[in-house]
């Protein structure tokens, strides 16, 4: 599915690359068909945000949002266990990476398979029911995290209610 392929993009730490994919990223937007209306918007919107800003000015931005604000980590199982939890999520890392070989998928990043862009592209191989079954055992946590950023007043906090929004079993039923 594109849109959380895009969405993956957008989520992680905003290298050069990401810069330079921008074009090519605006063009699939226009011709993506698995996101509505709404969730193009919001994306065309961020991309926007990204091509307004100064590039050290948003990787700034993304340290001081992701990296040093815990209730905002992109590791979602931090938000299940927190850090000082390892006996409980340990095997719930192991659990996910198993996941991720049983369906082919190898790891070639030094993220932890709780990583919200890696679980993203792992969702993107999947048809739309899988990826919804999926993201939906990370709900809660997704809405909670993009409660915490809409707090914040993050350009990010689309991104996440996107794929919050997507991640219920209400959605398969629609």
């Amino acid at each position: 599915m594109e849109i959380y392929k895009v969405i993956s993009a957008l989520l992680e730490y905003p290298n050069q690359q990401l810069f330079d994919d921008l074009p090519d990223i605006k063009l699939l937007l226009d011709a993506m068909s698995d996101a509505d209306v709404t969730e193009k918007a919001e994306m065309k919107r961020f991309v926007a945000w990204l091509e307004s800003a100064e590039q050290t000015a948003i990787q700034a931005d993304y340290v001081k949002t992701f990296d040093m604000t815990p209730e905002h980590s992109l590791h979602l199982t931090h938000h299940f266990f927190g850090d000082d939890n390892d006996r409980n999520r340990g095997p719930a890392l192991i659990d996910l990476g198993e996941l991720y070989k049983d369906y082919g998928l190898e790891l070639t990043t030094n993220e932890l398979p709780d990583y919200l862009p890696l679980m993203l592209e792992f969702a993107a191989t999947m048809d739309p029911q899988e990826a919804t079954v999926f993201l939906s055992d990370a709900n809660k946590v997704l809405n909670v995290l993009s409660d915490n950023l809409s707090k914040a007043g993050s350009p990010y906090a689309p991104l996440v209610a996107i794929v919050a929004g997507r991640a219920t079993m209400t959605r398969l039923a629609a």
